[in-house]
């Protein structure tokens, strides 16, 4: 929230201003000013290693404001942040008021605005009442960091699944240009499958997914993983995991993260763990070591931890996300306890434990709360939803707690009057996927009207200008003859939730095909060995019960509305549609025949970057409709 002397303006973040008359336009922009003095200064005080220098933060501020400010910060990443309560005004009102502003969080730690927490490996849940030891086995575990150190070959799995060293960096790098530093878990010694998979002899008998603290190997393994990926954080604090583990075995637990807590802080970095041992539960490690509370049930985070002199970061699940589905978590962030979680009255904030009982809560000043992260969960594997679900999961309300980690007061009537304006302009990024469109309809290819000087161009008639390029396909009439080696290109890539994708196609053989592809998903007439009508996305796929018909013309429709992706098939004046589920397996949970089955929509983006490319057969009359 904007506080002015004289005008209130809104925005998702908070800050104080001591206005005058006038006011500031963003059309007189004509550069923007780094004082050569701090040009190079990078903030030393924050989490990330590699932090970067005034000048480069002011070079993205630059291409984030595109089309002269006195920007001042007690760190370059604080004048980073000031960039960001400018543009947020900016782009609401186009102007701001002379005078002096003053911006600053209440916590430091604030997911996802300043760190990105990030868990490297787990497993999916175990029943062992359902599941065999061979089935445990063969249950879907990952870990996500790939070297090529041979003392950890073969840990890496699935391999497609996980980082390189260079695309770890990668990514750290975009991240910390933008003021957010990643976070990484290596959660150990319970959530460990993959590592017992890889290393067998280190489970513990009767749970594989838990390490054996006593065996002789099993310190001195992670202690060679962590050795070999510590070098990999640009990050000043890790996390170490040692969540949920056997309560019969505290006193090894206390062992494992007091030796590996030494480990770590042997390489000059902070670590953080779970709250699964609180003293009162036989927990007695090092009080350097920040706890990061996640459950009610697993601890009391003020008067087990810091009350006794630990440093908390809340991570309560009130605010969890299980995607697809959960018998207890939501699917989305709870606006409304956004907005009133505070027992006293008011919204939530970082030093909110308990929404019902103000008395297990921390004063809002106590130096012992770091701040708040909200958790994500995939606890279904990754065939149970796709990456822009994720995102979705979090696009409407994590703004507005972002507003409250940050100390922020925004009603939720002033936050639902910016959102939707400042949502379509947020820089370098398209996660709705938008289009730009004169009308609803977005693209429209015939086929009828190819240039003579331009044959390989095929027109947009939507009046977007969206012309696609044609790469050996032949064209006759108002039809496109679609091979295995051809397929037309258009300068699109995908379209976001509420749109319709109609065309026209006459398969000529039942041989499985591309029809559609692009950066999100595809479109085949069958895959692999399956002949039905389905759809990819991060490499799963979704399939109708449902074949294309061949040697005749069928009318379809792909269409998305909102959480739900549709198929419609127009047959003998017959409509008929269908939707792509997925199947997601609580294996925690009995049902009739072992393990229940929740079937689930699925939201997937219309595929627009290629047209064919595998198929064989006809198409006509493509067109997209939906929202600009």
């Amino acid at each position: 929230m904007w506080t002015l002397s004289l005008s209130q303006w809104l925005v998702i973040l908070l800050m104080t201003s001591d206005s005058q008359d006038g006011y500031f336009n963003l059309e007189d922009v004509k550069s923007i000013v780094v004082d050569s003095r701090f040009a190079t200064s990078v903030d030393r005080d924050g989490h990330s290693l590699i932090p970067p220098t005034l000048e480069e933060f002011a070079r993205i501020f630059c291409e984030d404001l595109r089309p002269i400010l006195n920007l001042k910060g007690a760190s370059p990443l604080g004048a980073w942040w000031g960039t960001r309560t400018i543009l947020q005004a900016m782009a609401l009102e186009g102007h701001l008021p002379y005078g002096h502003i003053t911006d600053s969080p209440g916590w430091v730690d604030r997911r996802v605005m300043n760190q990105f927490h990030l868990h490297l490996n787990d497993n999916l849940f175990i029943n062992f009442d359902l599941y065999t030891r061979k089935q445990v086995h063969e249950l879907y575990s990952g870990f996500r960091l790939n070297s090529a150190n041979p003392a950890l070959a073969g840990l890496a799995s699935p391999v497609n699944e996980s980082y390189t060293h260079a695309q770890f960096d990668w990514l750290q790098q975009k991240c910390a240009s933008r003021g957010v530093t990643i976070v990484p878990e290596i959660d150990t010694p319970a959530h460990s499958l993959a590592i017992a998979k890889w290393k067998p002899g280190i489970a513990l008998i009767n749970n594989p997914s838990m390490l054996n603290i006593s065996h002789p190997d099993t310190i001195p393994t992670l202690k060679t993983i962590w050795r070999t990926f510590l070098p990999w954080f640009k990050t000043k604090v890790i996390h170490l995991g040692a969540d949920e583990y056997n309560i019969t075995m505290v006193s090894e637990y206390n062992k494992l993260v007091d030796e590996m807590y030494d480990f770590i802080s042997g390489s000059e970095k902070q670590a953080r763990v779970w709250g699964t041992f609180p003293p009162s539960r036989g927990g007695k490690y090092t009080k350097d070591i920040t706890i990061q509370h996640w459950a009610p049930y697993e601890d009391n985070a003020y008067f087990d931890f810091i009350m006794k002199g630990y440093k908390v970061l809340n991570s309560d699940f009130m605010f969890y996300i299980s995607s697809k589905w959960h018998g207890y978590f939501g699917q989305t962030l709870n606006k409304t306890l956004i907005f009133s979680g505070d027992p006293s009255g008011g919204p939530f904030a970082p030093h909110i434990f308990d929404t019902k009982n103000g008395t297990n809560n921390a004063p809002r000043d106590s130096p012992g709360v770091t701040g708040y992260i909200a958790a994500q969960w995939s606890d279904y594997g990754p065939s149970a939803s796709t990456y822009l679900e994720a995102y979705y999961a979090w696009r409407n309300e994590l703004p507005a707690l972002a507003d409250k980690v940050w100390g922020g007061n925004l009603l939720e009537a002033e936050y639902d009057s910016v959102f939707e304006k400042l949502i379509p302009i947020i820089p370098g990024q398209n996660l709705d996927r938008r289009v730009k469109s004169n009308t609803s309809l977005i693209l429209d290819y015939h086929f009828s009207n190819v240039p003579p000087a331009r044959p390989n161009l095929v027109r947009d008639t939507s009046g977007n200008g969206y012309d696609a390029v044609n790469h050996g396909c032949k064209i006759h009439g108002s039809e496109v003859y679609i091979s295995s080696d051809c397929y037309l290109e258009t300068p699109l890539s995908s379209k976001g939730r509420n749109y319709t994708l109609s065309f026209w196609v006459y398969p000529e053989s039942a041989k499985p095909g591309e029809l559609f592809s692009g950066l999100d998903s595809s479109l085949h007439l069958g895959y692999g060995t399956n002949p039905n009508v389905t759809l990819l996305s991060g490499n799963n796929d979704y399939s109708l019960n449902y074949s294309l018909p061949t040697k005749v013309w069928t009318h379809v429709q792909l269409s998305g509305r909102g959480g739900s992706t549709l198929l419609t098939v127009f047959e003998k004046k017959v409509n008929r549609t269908m939707e792509f589920l997925v199947e997601v397996k609580p294996n925690g949970v009995s049902g009739s025949n072992g393990v229940m089955s929740i079937w689930r929509p699925i939201a997937i983006e219309a595929p627009l970057r290629r047209i064919g490319k595998g198929f064989i057969g006809r198409m006509r009359d493509i067109s997209l409709r939906g929202s600009k």
